[in-house]
C-alpha cells in the first residue's frame, strides 16, 4: 500500500483525472504518488503541481537549484517527512554532482547543523527555512533583517520563502495521508551520464 487512502492508478483514470496525470508527469514519464494522493479531487492536483513547479523548476528563479533542492530537503528533514526527503535529496544530490559535498550537506543537515558546510548567504537562508519550519509564530522582521545583512536580496528571500512553505504544505499532505515512495521513480532530474 502507498498511502492510507485511496489513490486511482494511471491506468483507471478517466476524464479529468485522466487529463490532470497527463499534467503532472515526470520528466520520467511517471505520476509520482505526491501527486496520486490528489486523484479522488483532481483540481487539488492542478494547484499543488503549478505551485511546486514555481518554486522549484522555473528559470526565472535566481538561486541555484541545487540549493533550492537543499532548502527542500532540510524543510522535510525538519518535519520527517520521509517521502519529500528521499526525492529532494536526490535531486540536491544529482544536481551538486559531489559526491563528498553532499554527503557533508546530509550529515550537517541531519545535526541541524548547517553552519558546518555553508557560511554567508546560503546559510543564513537555511537558518531562516528552519526558524519559518519549526518556530512560525516566532518569525520577526529581524529575521529578514539577517537575511539582508547576509547579502540575499528580496527576491532571493521570497524564493527560499516560497519552497519552505510548499515544502510545509507538501509534508503534511504525504505525511497526514500515509504516502510512501513506493512504485515512484525517484528524484525529478536523472542520475549524471543518464
Amino acid at each position: 500500500m502507498s498511502a492510507w487512502i485511496h489513490m486511482i492508478p494511471l491506468e483507471q483514470a478517466q476524464g479529468p483525472l485522466a487529463a490532470a496525470y497527463e499534467k503532472v508527469k515526470t520528466p520520467h514519464g511517471t505520476v509520482d504518488n505526491v501527486m496520486k494522493a490528489h486523484s479522488l479531487r483532481p483540481h487539488t492536483m492542478e494547484g499543488h503541481v503549478a505551485l511546486y513547479r514555481s518554486v522549484l523548476h522555473n528559470p526565472d528563479n535566481t538561486l541555484p537549484f541545487w540549493f533550492l533542492e537543499v532548502v527542500a530537503s532540510y524543510v522535510s528533514m525538519l518535519n520527517r517527512c520521509d517521502y519529500s526527503l528521499t526525492h529532494h535529496f536526490a535531486n540536491a544530490r544529482r544536481l551538486m554532482a559531489d559526491a563528498p559535498r553532499a554527503q557533508a550537506v546530509w550529515d550537517a543537515l541531519q545535526q541541524k547543523q548547517p553552519q558546518k558546510v555553508f557560511e554567508g548567504k546560503e546559510l543564513a537562508l537555511l537558518v531562516y527555512a528552519g526558524k519559518l519550519t519549526t518556530g512560525v509564530a516566532d518569525m520577526v522582521k529581524a529575521d529578514i533583517d539577517a537575511l539582508h545583512a547576509a547579502g540575499c536580496d528580496d527576491g532571493q528571500i521570497l524564493e527560499v520563502n516560497q519552497v519552505c512553505a510548499y515544502f510545509n504544505y507538501s509534508n503534511r499532505l504525504l505525511n497526514g495521508l500515509g504516502v510512501t515512495t513506493q512504485g515512484d521513480v525517484i528524484g525529478y532530474y536523472k542520475e549524471t551520464g543518464q
